[in-house]
């Protein structure tokens, strides 16, 4: 299964999850990675890192937009680079229209498009998209399962960052909408960072940045005061699900709704309309299995040791199953 991944990558690290789960996933083949809400290449250097990690110089790279076609204006800001990072990483900048070179040449390959940040560089498409397979981290179609904060569509970053962008991949794209009212089932604890820091380089990483991000966006105050949240919540696993649904996942299941797009109060809204569009949406989410999932994809991404001719251990790919 090839896959264009498109990313706000840097922020919040469930981007750093995904990539890492979908570079580990049997039969998955990332053929290009674009940023999103990167002005100035820093996020791009950031999953160039992160390929170095895992030994996958291969994947091709590129920084995109910087500002959201609704507002013209910035989107997003990254966090401490000291506490998450630890170590210089280089800003790899690129000229204007790169990334939609790249996005389409990744379509001609026959990838899917993954679209875990706001929408920007892959509506800059525009009716280029029609029939282009799309599943987009984003959407608010449903109510939240009881226990859960009294959150709704204003929550929902990706979409209202840029809801121009969110309005062209609905209209134009083969679109698969990964709603965050059922994403939010899948949950990252302090619990699973034992295994996760043990499995190398990148599951170091993710624990580094995932522990300091529990602390930063008060997710374990937040799990503590719902009662469908575990006490030891560190994040939620929106993106890994996202990638997840488009590498085909059986536990996720898609169904189909006509949708239309409707905008009040600068919120952009999903909703059901007979003459809307027919849209793919997440409409079951087992979220209790997704983390053995996730950790075992992240352990499989890591690169394994071989001997040299010296006898001493050098890196090296892990054979996938």
């Amino acid at each position: 299964m090839r896959l264009h991944i498109d990313t706000d990558f840097g922020s919040d690290p469930d981007d750093a999850c995904a990539l890492a789960m979908v570079l580990g996933w049997p039969g998955a083949e990332v053929v290009a990675i674009t940023t999103t809400a990167d002005p100035d290449g820093r996020r791009a250097g950031y999953v160039t890192h992160l390929l170095d990690l895992a030994d996958r110089p291969d994947i091709p790279v590129v920084a995109g937009s910087g500002a959201s076609l609704t507002t013209g204006r910035a989107m997003g800001e990254l966090p401490d680079h000291e506490r998450y990072w630890g170590v210089p990483v280089a800003a790899r900048p690129a000229p204007p229209g790169a990334a939609t070179k790249l996005l389409e040449r990744s379509i001609e390959l026959g990838a899917t498009v993954v679209a875990i940040g706001p929408f920007t560089n892959v509506a800059a498409l525009g009716d280029r998209l029609d029939a282009v397979p799309v599943v987009a981290m984003g959407g608010w179609t449903g109510p939240l399962d009881p226990g859960l904060p009294a959150w709704g569509p204003r929550m929902d970053w990706n979409v209202q960052c840029d809801t121009d962008a969110a309005r062209t991949l609905a209209e134009h794209a083969r679109l698969t909408l990964v709603t965050l009212p059922l994403a939010f089932r899948a949950h990252l604890r302090a619990a699973h960072l034992t295994r996760l820091a043990a499995s190398g380089p990148l599951g170091e990483l993710l624990a580094r940045q995932s522990r300091a991000y529990g602390a930063d966006a008060g997710m374990t105050d937040l799990g503590r005061a719902h009662t469908a949240l575990p006490d030891d919540l560190l994040n939620i696993h929106w993106d890994p699900v996202a990638c997840a649904v488009a590498l085909g996942w059986p536990r996720a299941v898609v169904g189909e709704q006509r949708l239309r797009t409707v905008v009040e109060d600068g919120v952009l809204r999903f909703e059901p309309a007979q003459d809307g569009r027919a849209i793919r949406v997440l409409a079951d989410l087992d979220g209790e299995s997704f983390p053995e999932i996730w950790i075992a994809a992240v352990e499989n991404a890591e690169p394994r040791s071989t001997p040299d001719r010296s006898g001493m251990e050098k890196p090296g790919k892990r054979l996938r199953p």
